[in-house]
């Protein structure tokens, strides 16, 4: 429910808008607000973009050097590089060119969300300090009932304050929240092929943001990669850009690239069915079990998410307790003791000198492997080796980068962060509805002929 504080700066930012209008067709809108919540792990639709008008700039073929890239002519791809690392900067961002004329804007990619939003000035009513100014908005607004706006709703039979904009509210788990409205705007983008094009796609124009002292980022705003209809991949592949295919290539030693578009060779990878009752998350339709150093553990019937929006993996309280009970006596007898004073993650170990590299305690430590099975038939192994589960705090301890999810509200889900991805190309094929993945060395961006990232 609006308040009426809400309700007032509506009617009068409304009249401003229309006012502006008949003055100035190139400056930046005032939009009002709306209070629809959209709680979820990481917020999130449904399936399938909008059609646009897009600037074509320049056109050339294309070419790769890399084993698993698809020799497939005249299926193009976007490749973007990737900055950041799991610890300690804690999220991984790419760099996109937005607005006309087009300017930077550090957006921290997000598999688990659907909607792209930035901080804007609408004005802003609680922006954090951002990398870059902040975005001035289109005048090009989404009216109330679009879909992608009924996409972003609550429930079905939402309230139009104005008709002629979409008010939107997004909330993560973590309480960090934006709200703000929906606007249409130019993407520049390179294609793997050489086309340079500046592509009109819905984003939001956050104006009003909550950021938790513990999930505050220097970023100006979000990049929603998931499979609803507001999101980048469906907008792209509803324009007929590229194929509906999503997949990241995070380096263990920090950045990385993500790509749009059947990029990748689908016989040089693992794949297992994505899941058709939840079209909200890249989860998997199989469920799981935990194998612990190769053996089974007897921890079954495992859902699985695979989030970029999450440094770290989150197993529930069943999977995690396991987890524990296997590491503290597989360490039994091992020169490393658990760390009281590192408070960096709930778990850590230290022993007699601090370690400098996660491969120095590698020998202390097994990998894991989540075993999915697809109607009973075949299954196919996600490994976990050590380094995709531990880190090395500023402290210099080995500290467990998977947490109980039960514990922040997760239930019985498990979440697979970008810890546990890292060094492993991960693709989510929307069309073909599979999940896939296959080890990699991220720091070796696959190179192009005419596209440098």
């Amino acid at each position: 429910m609006m308040n009426s504080a809400k309700k007032l700066r509506l009617l009068e930012l409304t009249v401003l808008f229309f006012l502006f209008l008949s003055c100035c067709s190139t400056c930046s809108a005032w939009f009002g607000s709306s209070s629809n919540n959209n709680n979820k792990h990481k917020s999130s639709s449904n399936t399938n973009g909008r059609n646009s008008p897009h600037e074509h700039e320049a056109t050339s073929s294309s070419s790769s050097s890399s084993s698993f890239l698809n020799r497939f002519h005249g299926d193009s791809s976007i490749m973007l590089s990737v900055h950041g690392n799991v610890y300690p900067v804690g999220f991984y961002n790419v760099t996109l060119n937005i607005g006309h004329p087009p300017r930077p804007y550090f957006l921290d990619i997000d598999t688990g969300s659907d909607l792209t939003w930035l901080q804007c000035d609408a004005p802003c009513s609680h922006c954090s300090q951002t990398p870059h100014p902040l975005y001035r908005p289109s005048i090009d607004l989404v009216p109330c009932r679009h879909q992608l706006c009924a996409s972003l709703q609550q429930t079905d039979n939402y309230q139009c304050e104005n008709p002629n904009q979409c008010d939107y509210e997004v909330e993560y788990v973590d309480h960090y929240s934006s709200l703000g409205v929906l606007v249409n705007d130019f993407y520049l983008l390179n294609f793997t092929d050489g086309n340079r094009l500046k592509v009109r796609m819905t984003m939001g124009c956050g104006y009003d943001q909550v950021f938790p002292d513990s999930s505050y980022r220097p970023l100006d705003g979000m990049l929603g990669l998931g499979r609803g209809k507001s999101s980048l991949i469906s907008q792209l592949s509803g324009q007929g850009l590229v194929r509906n295919v999503v997949g990241h290539c995070l380096s263990v030693h920090g950045g990385g690239y993500i790509f749009f578009g059947n990029l990748y060779d689908h016989s040089q990878l693992t794949w297992t069915p994505m899941s058709s009752r939840d079209n909200k998350h890249y989860s998997t339709a199989g469920a799981a079990e935990l194998v612990f150093g190769g053996k089974i553990s007897g921890v079954g019937n495992l859902v699985a998410i695979f989030d970029t929006g999450s440094s770290y993996t989150y197993f529930n309280s069943k999977a995690y307790q396991a987890l524990i009970t296997w590491l503290k006596k597989e360490l039994a007898g091992k020169p490393i003791k658990e760390a009281y004073d590192d408070q960096t993650l709930p778990l850590c170990w230290h022993s007699k000198r601090p370690f400098k590299s996660i491969y120095e305690v590698r020998k202390y430590f097994k990998p894991i492997a989540l075993s999915f099975t697809s109607s009973g038939k075949f299954k196919a192994q996600f490994e976990i080796p050590p380094e995709d589960y531990l880190i090395i705090s500023n402290m210099g301890n080995v500290c467990l980068g998977i947490l109980n999810g039960s514990e922040v509200g997760m239930g019985d889900l498990n979440l697979i962060g970008d810890i546990s991805m890292l060094d492993k190309v991960m693709v989510f094929d929307n069309e073909k509805q599979l999940i896939g993945w296959a080890p990699a060395d991220c720091n070796r961006v696959p190179k192009f002929r005419h596209v440098s990232i």
